[in-house]
């Protein structure tokens, strides 16, 4: 049975890549310091003989018994929210975290896939964004923490593939929804659709015309799992390149909750991304890998799930208390 490690298991993606992979018969160790990730969405794994669950930070040393196969590092804030409240966290998980798991993948010669982010493009000034962008990042503003964080940790991967030959694959990850995203984590889909399930108005940053391209989590989750097992070892773009501006997807959102919610608008936040579109070409021809589920049939399962809530996560305004880990 092949043995992989996922870091960051208690987080959205981390917890449907658990699933994915014990659904295809691989025994997984997750992995997470909590800080973000939340157990109940791996609980339902626990009873499971062939999952194990270590409670750890990764920017400490990480060690795990036993022969290692695969790793998979999804450990990091990924909510504007929570990297703004912990920037130097952020920083560490993708610096240092990162080559804890390098270390971890040499020494137990493991294949480690990374997960960067569309992110590193900044704000563009190419669209769509290919691989080959180098991007438009503030590396001193407030966004740079997490921009930052995932350009080194790609800058790092690499070292360690050309200098150690360490087997690395690096996914660049395009906005991605689906159940077990937190409704405050302050990006568009669960804010827009907490807002419209509480009855409260729709809140766009900007004028609404900037865009974003939406992927389901099953998609996602597809992506990631054909790039581990590709030979191919440079970033490659996941995320459904169909389009769509703010404005437009918050008249779709009121239409599928069926609220009747203003639209109200505040300043853009700092260095905040006008665009967001993948270009796909290399995940169709390395990969042969498309999205396949749609915006309707997507945010439809997304919005059932986040009806089926208790009242007080729905009103929960904030995600956790974070003084314990800020020193």
């Amino acid at each position: 049975m092949k043995r992989i490690l996922i870091t960051g298991a208690a987080g959205f993606l981390g917890s449907h890549l658990c699933d994915r992979f014990i659904k295809e018969g691989y025994f997984v160790i997750g992995m997470d310091n909590l800080i973000t990730g939340d157990l109940k969405n791996i609980e339902h794994l626990f009873k499971l003989e062939h999952f194990e669950f270590y409670h750890h930070d990764i920017t400490k040393f990480v060690h795990v018994p036993g022969n290692l196969d695969y790793i998979l590092h999804f450990a990091s804030p990924a909510s504007p929210i929570d990297y703004l409240k912990i920037p130097i966290q952020t920083l560490k998980v993708g610096s240092l975290g990162t080559h804890n798991l390098l270390g971890l993948a040499r020494v137990k010669k493991a294949r480690i896939l990374i997960a960067s982010t569309s992110e590193v493009y900044g704000d563009p000034l190419v669209h769509p964004q290919t691989e080959e962008y180098y991007g438009n990042v503030n590396t001193i503003g407030p966004r740079g923490v997490y921009d930052e964080a995932k350009r080194f940790q790609e800058s790092i991967t690499m070292a360690y593939h050309t200098f150690h030959g360490v087997e690395t694959r690096i996914v660049r990850i395009f906005n991605t929804y689906g159940p077990r995203m937190r409704l405050n984590d302050g990006r568009v889909i669960p804010a827009f659709i907490g807002q419209a399930i509480r009855g409260e108005d729709l809140t766009i940053f900007g004028d609404g015309m900037q865009t974003r391209s939406f992927c389901y989590v099953d998609d996602q989750v597809e992506g990631i799992f054909r790039l581990l097992h590709s030979d191919y070892v440079y970033p490659v773009n996941i995320g459904n390149p169909n389009e769509i501006t703010i404005k437009d997807f918050a008249e779709e959102i009121i239409k599928l909750t069926g609220t009747n919610q203003k639209v109200v608008y505040h300043p853009l936040p700092m260095n905040d991304p006008l665009q967001r579109q993948p270009d796909i070409t290399k995940a169709k021809e390395l990969l042969g890998w498309e999205a396949k589920i749609g915006r309707a049939e997507g945010m439809k399962i997304t919005y059932d799930y986040f009806k089926s809530l208790s009242a007080d996560e729905l009103s929960k305004e904030e995600h956790k208390d974070f003084s314990n880990y800020i020193k």
